[in-house]
């Protein structure tokens, strides 16, 4: 398989996955014949693709306390990779989420549901920064993922930009920062202006019953930063896992009208002088790499 990014997108265009560890990609990124331990996957990814999502480090929030990202995981993951790599992070859940989640294990059902003393925690969050410095250069952008938050764990987006600014008002400087929202009421002018204030990246969501990226993109045009990220997430994850059987060496659900319109994303942004991060799940169509490479042919082709 080959992934060719075209010439006039290389300083524009980043692009990868939604993690990487998939014996099902032999034959695509993986060589067939070879037997893979963990830490052989990325090496052999990164000669394809210039940018991967990591995710393990979402789920954070225990408890019995909060899991940081172990030094020697972020130091294997960095001298796995050539320099010009860049790795997009999402934000632990432990610094975004308001509660914990209902659903918890029976030993720790006396925890579901209840508030989160870690939310907005920057003491926290710059713990988890500096687990991070091995990356050096190859840190992209870090994305804040946020659930959907009813009135109970928000009573408004003005609550939201209340609370969010104040923390990144005291967030380190010097990095990359992007919000993935899954309200879809939050989604107004006021919203992009707030990002912009904050020099704060948007994240399209194309899933979770989020609004077409399409037509976020023609309503507001968002330039809040000098980049965003397109996640090519899709919907129903166990709609899709039952139709592949969790073997991502195919497309399953096409869905040519998502790749074309992040093809314009991409575009648009470039004529503006933005960088665009295009992170692809399997959940998506079935398998990101063949994603990848259909994406990457509208692309080339698109007007």
């Amino acid at each position: 398989m080959k992934v060719v990014i075209p010439e006039e997108y290389k300083e524009f265009l980043r692009i990868g996955t939604c993690s990487w560890k998939f014996e099902s990609w032999k034959g695509l990124y993986y060589e067939p014949g070879k037997s893979y331990r963990a830490g052989d996957y990325l090496p052999d990814y990164a000669k394809y693709l210039n940018s991967v999502e990591i995710d393990q480090w979402f789920w954070s929030l225990f408890p019995g306390g909060n899991r940081l990202p172990e030094l020697g995981a972020v130091k294997a993951y960095a001298d796995s990779v050539p320099d010009n790599f860049v790795f997009t992070v999402k934000v632990p859940n432990s610094v975004t989420l308001t509660h914990f989640y209902k659903r918890q294990s029976h030993q720790n059902l006396a925890f579901a549901g209840q508030p989160n003393k870690h939310f907005f925690d920057n003491e926290l969050f710059e713990k988890f920064l500096e687990r991070l410095t091995l990356m050096g250069e190859k840190l992209g952008p870090l994305i804040f993922q946020f659930e959907y938050l009813n009135k109970q764990k928000m009573s408004s987006k003005e609550e939201f930009f209340e609370k969010f600014g104040a923390f990144i008002s005291n967030a380190p400087k010097g990095y990359s920062y992007a919000v993935e929202t899954r309200n879809p009421n939050y989604l107004s002018q006021e919203f992009f202006d707030f990002l912009k204030e904050h020099n704060l990246g948007y994240v399209y969501l194309d899933g979770y019953y989020m609004p077409p990226i399409s037509e976020v993109f023609e309503k507001y045009h968002p330039a809040t930063a000098d980049f965003a990220v397109v996640r090519l997430h899709g919907g129903d994850r166990k709609e899709i896992e039952e139709t592949t059987g969790e073997i991502w060496n195919s497309v399953a659900a096409p869905k040519p009208k998502g790749l074309e319109f992040a093809a314009r994303i991409v575009k648009a942004n470039q004529q503006r002088g933005m960088r665009t991060y295009v992170n692809v799940n399997n959940h998506y169509e079935g398998s990101a790499p063949l994603t990848i490479d259909r994406f990457l042919d509208v692309l080339v082709h698109i007007k």
